[in-house]
């Protein structure tokens, strides 16, 4: 899952990017200016997290012009204690916010949240006939079995469930599943599939030719 990080400290910057792609996100980081705007209109991403410093004048200004274009879930991460500052960045359209310094499970739980309600989910559950994906726990059943996945495995599985029934392009998936990387070898996310379609069944993921992949809405009960 990729993410955009925006903060303008860069030891704090190190640490949420460390923080986030040990939990398996992609973290492309981009400055706190216009180009942001540009960033997000021209990428799909699960969320932003942006930093509002003090003062926060310049980053609530950003905010307000990516509320203009955008519906990307935003998660602000401020130092800022008073309560009319934090009542202006939801009003302007932050989707949620921490306060420095914070607790590293919060930030994450909130994170989900809002990714979770992007997606017109209220629970971390994705379930699909006899697919059950616990996004919280990694965890993947299959009829109602556990099943063990790789972290690019699981990320690709994501990635279909969020969009089952949809071709989604081989540029897509492998940003999904290589983030930013320069090179992925030619056949890797064939792999990827091959071992998806081996796991549970080789009737969910349709090769479409020249295009990518489409996953196919399991029938069925757990």
């Amino acid at each position: 899952m990729r993410l955009l990080l925006s903060m303008n400290d860069p030891t704090s910057e190190k640490s949420v990017k460390a923080l986030l792609e040990t939990e398996g996100y992609h973290v492309h980081v981009i400055e706190q200016d216009n180009q942001l705007l540009n960033t997000v209109a021209e990428n799909d991403f699960a969320a932003l997290i942006m930093d509002l410093p003090t003062p926060a004048e310049h980053g609530v200004q950003l905010l307000r012009q990516l509320r203009e274009t955008s519906t990307l879930p935003v998660m602000v991460v401020t130092p800022q204690k008073a309560l009319a500052v934090k009542v202006s960045v939801l009003d302007i359209g932050a989707d949620d916010y921490v306060q420095v310094p914070f607790e590293v499970e919060e930030l994450l739980a909130r994170l989900r949240m809002i990714i979770r309600r992007s997606a017109g989910r209220a629970s971390r559950i994705i379930a699909l006939g006899p697919l059950r994906i616990d996004e919280g726990k990694r965890e993947v059943y299959w009829q109602g079995q556990s099943i063990t996945l790789a972290r690019r495995e699981y990320a690709l599985l994501v990635a279909f469930a969020n969009h089952p029934d949809q071709v989604l392009t081989r540029a897509y998936l492998e940003q999904v599943v290589y983030g930013q990387r320069d090179e992925v070898d030619s056949n890797a996310l064939e792999v990827h599939v091959h071992h998806l379609r081996r796991k549970l069944s080789a009737m969910l993921i349709d090769t479409v030719r020249g295009v990518g992949y489409r996953f196919n809405t399991p029938e069925g009960d757990e």
